[in-house]
């Protein structure tokens, strides 16, 4: 009896050793996950919308890894956020997309005692009614809706406003890019009217408005609207100043215009989703893009305008010169930011636009 329970005694022992090592190599293996977790950074952006020798820089000076995914629209964005599955730490939506977002309960606010470059953005930048306070978002870039044109067809000063689209001598030369928000804003802002307006009347009027462009219409195009431009397949187009930048690095003859009856200027901001997991990476993150170094290296890359206003002052002086890209002040008094006006209203712009392009097969 006294060697079984020797035995028995010998055996627990065993048994207890094995369980204490295996907890023991769990417990290594949840700090190793939730270690490497802690190093992880999962950002969410447009696509080709940062300098990638920037995420280097980055991963080097911190020791985080970087995570990047990257989406085509704010909806999708919006709709991949809200579904879950993926634990985003920092994503880059459109103003208007915030007020959504914020609705909707997706976003943390932000902890300014734990941000260090605020101080190094301009302040007309700041302080959006889409974000009062910057509470939620800090800007990324910003840029403005406007018109290509061709000099080759198109005399410098002939185009100044919206209205000079509907010019006779413009027939089948106009590309105008797949956006119901922007060409019914566009409409709306050459008769006076806001581009975030609710009245049926100026829509309706806006749609009949934007029906007789329509001989001047060559296409309404999405991305190829670039493509097309850089190889002189129309006279003018109606598309965002990033990719005017982008078209102009490819066809010296085109050239960019804010028309100065009003439109839209839109931002692109830095946010935390309530998806995050790694704050201290995703402030770490903000923090290096909002250095003036990295902000104009950030900028001279994407080709958009950076609201960091001593990354400005670091860009080439042809550059932060250039009123194509850095409107004046009377310009920029005359634009506005669009607003989330809700689904009713959304609905209400895509049908008229969409009425719009029937007419156009």
């Amino acid at each position: 009896m006294k060697r079984l329970a020797w035995l028995t005694g010998i055996i627990l022992a065993a048994v207890a050793l094995l369980f204490g090592i295996n907890l023991a190599l769990q417990k290594s293996a949840e700090s190793g996950l939730k270690s490497g977790a802690n190093k992880t950074l999962t950002i969410y952006n447009w696509g080709d919308y940062i300098d990638p020798t920037l995420i280097k820089k980055f991963q080097n000076e911190t020791g985080y890894k970087v995570d990047y995914e990257t989406f085509d629209s704010n909806e999708a964005m919006f709709t991949k956020i809200q579904q879950g599955g993926t634990h985003y730490d920092l994503a880059v939506p459109s103003d208007y997309m915030i007020q959504k977002m914020k609705k909707a309960n997706m976003l943390v606010k932000l902890d300014h005692s734990k941000l260090t470059g605020l101080n190094n953005y301009d302040a007309r930048f700041m302080n959006q009614p889409f974000d009062r306070g910057n509470k939620y978002s800090v800007p990324y870039f910003w840029g403005t809706l406007g018109i290509v044109y061709n000099d080759k067809y198109v005399k410098p000063g002939e185009i100044k406003t919206w209205n000079d689209l509907w010019n006779p001598r413009f027939k089948n030369s106009i590309m105008l890019i797949d956006s119901s928000r922007d060409i019914m804003g566009m409409t709306l802002a050459s008769s006076g009217n806001s581009v975030n307006t609710k009245s049926i009347p100026e829509l309706a009027a806006a749609k009949g408005k934007l029906e007789t462009l329509m001989p001047n219409v060559k296409a309404i195009v999405a991305d190829e609207i670039k493509m097309y431009m850089a190889q002189d397949e129309a006279a003018l187009a109606v598309d965002y100043s990033g990719d005017a930048a982008e078209m102009i690095s490819e066809n010296s003859h085109l050239h960019y215009v804010v028309p100065s009856d009003g439109g839209n200027m839109w931002f692109d901001n830095i946010v935390m989703p309530k998806t995050v997991k790694n704050k201290k990476a995703a402030y770490a993150f903000i923090n290096f893009m909002s250095k003036p170094e990295n902000a104009a290296k950030n900028a001279e890359y994407v080709g958009y305008a950076t609201p960091n206003k001593k990354a400005k002052a670091l860009l080439p002086k042809s550059l932060r010169n250039d009123k194509q890209w850095y409107p004046d002040a009377k310009t920029l008094s005359h634009l506005e930011v669009y607003q989330d006006l809700g689904p009713y209203w959304v609905g209400q712009y895509n049908d008229y636009f969409l009425e719009f392009k029937m007419t156009n097969r």
